[in-house]
């Protein structure tokens, strides 16, 4: 059953002002990520779309999540080894603290993460571009705390 869906003026206006063809797939794709407000993978993505367009294959929305990152509209995290989860590039940085047990994905701000890049990059003569922190435990409902 297709359900209804309204699509953003914003994502259509973001992908005119790519070199890239803008296609209904595209902006339902960029829509339902910059909807999602978090942490999402290609399979939960391509379930979500195919609500909206049954015609949409996982092949179309691997190639767009790889199209999107490249236009820098997504970030790319592998927070574990045979799954990819993308969001919406934020204008703030943040870490992430993933639970072992049930997935869920906290995101937090590391206070000294300048700070720390450029330490590294004194100490070690290298440049850093970006700094990735992800930290594995149990969250406090899995943990029963």
């Amino acid at each position: 059953m297709a359900t209804k869906f309204k699509r953003s003026k914003s994502s259509r206006q973001i992908l005119n002002r790519s070199q890239e063809r803008v296609t209904s797939q595209r902006t339902l794709l960029l829509d339902l990520i910059r909807e999602n407000n978090g942490h999402i993978d290609a399979d939960e993505l391509y379930r979500k779309a195919h609500d909206h367009n049954c015609k949409l294959s996982l092949s179309t929305v691997y190639r767009n999540l790889q199209l999107f990152k490249k236009m820098g509209l997504v970030d790319e995290y592998h927070f574990a080894d045979e799954h990819h989860h993308y969001e919406v590039k934020s204008s703030t940085k943040h870490q992430h603290l993933i639970c072992l047990k049930c997935g869920n994905i906290i995101e937090f701000k590391l206070p000294f993460d300048e700070q720390l890049k450029d330490e590294i990059s004194k100490q070690h003569n290298f440049e850093v571009a970006d700094i990735q922190v992800n930290l594995k435990g149990l969250c406090a409902r899995c943990s029963g705390k």
